[in-house]
């Protein structure tokens, strides 16, 4: 009869015992780890590549993207900026979002001076020393203003004939287009030359923006 008794105490403390762990808040003495990875850009607006995912996979223009990498403004070819400090100077990317006039490697390459090199010298026949500091600066000045030559900060861009002009991000510089045929719509940019001749050899659209590849560079003298 003992025996029973003791047995039957235990077995009425079970469903209190269960019923109060389940009431209790679990607690892990190895909580769960979170990984926070960065969302890729072509998933956040219409399933679309950002200008800065085009430019990472076209290896055609791999030469343009490594001297834009090196300036802050780059960071707008990414749909998570809408604007970035330059210096004193803020930039930022309205709604109507980029243009990208890329040249080939191969029109970078036939430059006879390379951006990097800085600007030519204002009377060759001079032979002018500077430190390496002043070289560092007027490089980097010379490829910043080369890079916003080939920036349009509207997109995307019509060509209604003969002719269309659109300021550059670069102050001052305009690029004209001359379209033999076009109302503006569908492959028009297909018929259209960039100021003295420079032809469009395809483009891709990206979802802040297009990427139009050239087969030549933009003038910046």
């Amino acid at each position: 009869m003992q025996r029973f008794l003791s047995f039957a105490i235990i077995l009425s403390l079970v469903p209190f015992s269960f019923s109060a762990t389940a009431n209790s808040p679990q607690i892990y003495l190895n909580p769960p780890e979170f990984e926070i990875v960065d969302t890729p850009s072509y998933l956040q607006v219409n399933n679309m590549p950002s200008l800065a995912d085009l430019l990472t996979i076209e290896s055609s223009a791999s030469i343009f993207y490594s001297y834009a990498r090196e300036l802050a403004l780059s960071q707008l070819f990414a749909d998570s900026k809408s604007s970035v400090r330059e210096g004193e100077q803020k930039r930022t990317v309205e709604n109507a979002g980029l243009t990208l006039l890329v040249p080939t490697n191969k029109a970078v390459m036939a430059l006879a001076r390379k951006p990097h090199q800085g600007p030519p010298p204002k009377n060759a026949n001079e032979g002018i020393t500077i430190s390496d500091e002043e070289f560092h600066k007027l490089s980097k000045e010379n490829v910043q203003r080369w890079v916003e030559a080939h920036i349009i900060a509207t997109s995307p861009l019509t060509f209604p004939a003969p002719a269309v002009t659109y300021d550059t991000v670069l102050q001052g510089k305009s690029v004209s287009f001359t379209s033999t045929q076009g109302n503006g719509e569908g492959e028009d940019w297909k018929t259209v030359t960039i100021e003295d001749g420079i032809k469009i050899l395809s483009t891709k659209q990206a979802s802040n923006g297009m990427l139009y590849l050239i087969d030549a560079t933009i003038d910046i003298d």
